[in-house]
């Protein structure tokens, strides 16, 4: 039997919270999953910073892949079969690119890549095409699959309908995210029927489409995913800690270039910091390897590093306060002034942050950033776009919010023991109210 056909004596399942159980019969999906590089998945949160908010966040980029995995698994098992419009010659190639989607991430995700400038989807190509254990089982289905799956990850496939399975504005990426994001933080604002959004889609040439009978399930999957944004990803305490962890990262690499000598060499970090990283270096970096780092730092005598990783790992985190950049910028120079003057360093302490999001968009010609929208399948066989059916769609549908926040720290500011004028000055103008605790961080 070929390799790409084989099915295992007896099927695999993992117990999962969201969906049950994750499936598997087939040999590929249980060999990559016994990867070392897809087990890598289980040292990196899927949510970055956000366990330092919300505490039950602690579930993995491991978690997330099975689910997405298991969604599809079930899409094209259980509801494309057998449709014409579906071609099951895809269907490996499918689940290796739902299964192996999010491969690249390194620690934290996407507050890592800011301060190096990597896309976390370059990595997952480069671990599918590359020396690794992943693509010495992808090539054993054919030479040329490794390039295959990590065309659909790219979404430069030709096969559209299979990489809108996996990257869409209706996936199952987001489909896994949403609720089992909610289920770790807590929250109740990524649930919405994804049984009935599953038995609604239909395979079509370029992308599932859901028929006009599902749109009210498809209505709150988007404003699951409109609230999850506000309330859960962009929370502003989460933000305070992604702020200090880019500012510990980059005043490390800052002291590297300077010729600091630290008290234990940061060797993993080396090549990051010299913008020559390989494939290797970029794998055997994870959160456990970066938090000994953050713990060991704390006792390092340049200040600034020292500080801020003791913000992070005991969690004393900046506090907020809104800010209109259009409006407020002679108030950030005047703030800047006033901290370099009272010594504190506004590079690292006066961090303007901001957070934008898109809920739902259409094509629109000429603009930068095409989406491709979500087609209603009506019962006389035309195709609708959503937002032309769905007032609470048309509602929000290219609407983009933006939310600014200015970050700093409240402890400083209060130490009166030295610059205590100045300090009153920026008190006034950030409008804190001295020793007034209440904590909205928990």
């Amino acid at each position: 039997m070929r390799y790409s056909a084989e099915k295992l004596s007896e099927e695999k399942v993992f117990k999962d919270p969201v969906h049950r159980y994750v499936h598997v019969r087939d040999r590929v999906i249980w060999d990559l999953v016994g990867t070392k590089e897809f087990q890598r998945l289980r040292r990196i949160k899927q949510l970055g910073t956000t366990f330092l908010t919300f505490h039950g966040a602690e579930h993995s980029r491991f978690n997330h892949s099975l689910g997405v995995y298991e969604i599809v698994r079930r899409i094209i098992d259980d509801v494309f079969a057998g449709r014409p419009e579906w071609n099951d010659d895809d269907r490996l190639l499918t689940l290796c690119a739902a299964l192996l989607h999010d491969l690249g991430h390194g620690p934290f995700s996407h507050s890592f890549e800011k301060v190096f400038d990597f896309d976390h989807e370059d990595f997952t190509q480069a671990i599918v095409l590359g020396n690794t254990e992943v693509n010495a089982i992808l090539i054993k289905v054919s030479p040329d699959f490794p390039q295959q799956v990590a065309e659909v990850i790219a979404k430069t496939s030709a096969k559209k309908l299979v990489v809108s399975l996996i990257s869409s504005q209706i996936d199952a990426d987001r489909m896994d995210y949403l609720q089992r994001d909610a289920y770790f933080t807590g929250v109740s604002y990524g649930q919405f029927d994804m049984e009935r959004i599953l038995r609604v889609m239909r395979p079509k040439e370029d992308q599932v489409v859901i028929k006009k009978s599902g749109m009210h399930a498809v209505e709150d999957y988007i404003m699951s995913r409109y609230q999850m944004y506000w309330q859960v990803y962009f929370h502003p305490v989460s933000r305070s800690a992604e702020v200090i962890l880019t500012k510990i990262l980059h005043r490390a690499k800052q002291l590297y270039e300077n010729n600091y000598t630290f008290k234990n060499d940061p060797i993993h970090f080396y090549s990051f910091f010299t913008d020559k990283v390989t494939l290797e270096d970029y794998l055997k970096l994870d959160e456990s390897i970066i938090m000994y780092y953050f713990q060991i730092w704390q006792e390092e005598d340049d200040v600034i590093l020292s500080d801020l990783c003791r913000r992070f790992v005991n969690r004393n985190l900046f506090k907020y306060a809104e800010f209109d950049p259009a409006k407020e910028y002679k108030k950030l120079a005047e703030l800047t002034r006033l901290f370099e003057k009272a010594g504190i360093d506004p590079e690292y302490y006066l961090v303007v942050d901001s957070s934008s999001d898109l809920p739902y968009d259409f094509y629109r010609p000429g603009e930068e950033e095409e989406r491709l929208p979500i087609h209603l399948l009506m019962k006389n066989g035309e195709m609708k776009e959503l937002s032309r059916e769905s007032e609470i769609v048309d509602a929000i549908s290219g609407k983009r919010r933006t939310d600014h926040k200015l970050y700093y720290p409240v402890d400083f500011l209060e130490d009166e023991s030295s610059e205590k004028n100045i300090k009153k000055q920026i008190r006034t103008l950030l409008e804190i109210n001295p020793r007034v605790g209440d904590d909205e961080s928990c």
